[in-house]
């Protein structure tokens, strides 16, 4: 009997027991989601040559402070292992205090974001924009034409943008007969992909009688759209329009990825890894108004719409997602928390989080490893502790 590998003592499993068909399922999911490319096709996302990271910074002196949640009082240390937390970095008026790592990810690992993606997408949207070269509140068509048959025919970019196209379509993330299923398979992150393209499955999408612009309703697919009117505006691939218009601008300091489906479309619902401190480094660029390293990268216009101004009120309260920001309101792919503190953020399923929070100069990114892909009560407790986060630093 042989022991085992430094891959099954780190991970609690061997490598060749993840596939295609479980990646996305506990505990596959402490490797796979930092290295979604070797089981998904993927596209680089380069960043400048000449970027180093700075060193970790240890958080080790917040972790024993103890935190009030729904459960009672616990430690930092206790929920962040009870989240799943596979990555914490916190920022502080724009200097890095801290970093976390579970046992199971490295310092400068890259880690899927899943739905963060979307709202970073929406910043090359943003960007754009104030290029003069993308236009929210066009018809689809203008970008897509071939979207006139489908539930976009009638939908503009800005319903798209905010999640208000009426879309017959669930996310049913764990339904193996569904059209998510289905539509997963488009993106080659199931088994049986490869003979319907990304954008084939979009166009198939069909309309409620709801008309657009009335219900926050978030589906996944308006946001790989998104991705595809921004290669249609622009002339260039996503991943060239996400490398050239924030990553090298941003100063991000490691190489960032995104999936791709079998015509090379880029996955930008979901499928972008990135790593903890540049990801951090997106929230604050957006806490300053959109510019880094002395560089404006978004128009401020943009960044307070989306962070602060923008956002229909009642269409957010006609959705699902009320119960976590009774207050709140979606633009942009971004969620406005509706507190004082003026909070916004930006999420992904399995407990990945991009949290900022203007009045106390904090930046949050928390990635994760949770085993269900969405977990209500947790998520409220998370955004509890982030609150508690930017009280205690």
């Amino acid at each position: 009997m042989t022991g085992k590998t430094v891959f099954e003592t780190r991970y609690g499993f061997a490598r060749n027991e993840v596939l295609l068909a479980n990646w996305r399922e506990s505990p596959f999911i402490r490797w796979s989601f930092q290295n979604a490319g070797e089981l998904v096709p993927s596209a680089r996302i380069a960043a400048a040559s000449d970027n180093g990271e700075a060193p970790l910074q240890d958080l080790s002196g917040l972790l024993g402070d103890s935190v009030t949640l729904a459960g009672g009082q616990e430690t930092v240390a206790d929920f962040l292992v009870r989240s799943d937390t596979d990555a914490l970095t916190i920022m502080k008026a724009g200097n890095v205090v801290g970093d976390w790592f579970a046992p199971h990810m490295d310092f400068g690992a890259r880690h899927i974001v899943f739905s963060i993606g979307k709202s970073l997408t929406a910043i090359v949207a943003g960007i754009l924009e104030g290029e003069g070269i993308f236009d929210p509140e066009a018809p689809v068509t203008l970008y897509l034409p071939e979207a006139a048959g489908s539930a976009y025919g009638d939908a503009s970019v800005r319903h798209v943008l905010d999640m208000t196209v009426s879309l017959d379509f669930e996310e049913a993330y764990l339904d193996p007969e569904s059209a998510f299923a289905r539509y997963r398979r488009a993106m080659l992150w199931n088994p049986g992909g490869g003979t319907e393209s990304l954008a084939a499955f979009l166009l198939t999408l069909q309309r409620l009688a709801e008309p657009h612009g009335r219900t926050f309703r978030y589906r996944s697919p308006n946001s790989d759209l998104l991705g595809i009117l921004l290669e249609r505006a622009s002339g260039q691939r996503f991943a060239e329009l996400m490398r050239e218009k924030l990553w090298l601008p941003l100063g991000a300091a490691s190489e960032a990825s995104v999936t791709v489906d079998m015509e090379g479309t880029a996955r930008t619902a979901g499928g972008i890894s990135v790593t903890p401190r540049d990801l951090a480094r997106v929230g604050e660029m957006m806490r300053q108004g959109g510019t880094a390293n002395g560089r404006r990268i978004v128009p401020e216009a943009w960044v307070r719409d989306t962070v602060s101004t923008g956002g229909d009120t009642e269409a957010w309260q006609r959705g699902t997602m009320a119960f976590l920001f009774p207050q709140g309101r979606y633009r942009n792919k971004w969620y406005q928390t509706g507190a004082e503190s003026g909070a916004f953020c930006a999420i992904g399923i399995h407990g990945q989080w991009l949290y900022v929070d203007p009045k106390a100069e904090m930046v949050i990114a928390k990635m994760s490893s949770q085993p269900e892909p969405v977990n209500d009560p947790l998520d409220i407790e998370t955004v509890a502790f982030f609150e508690a986060l930017s009280r205690m630093v």
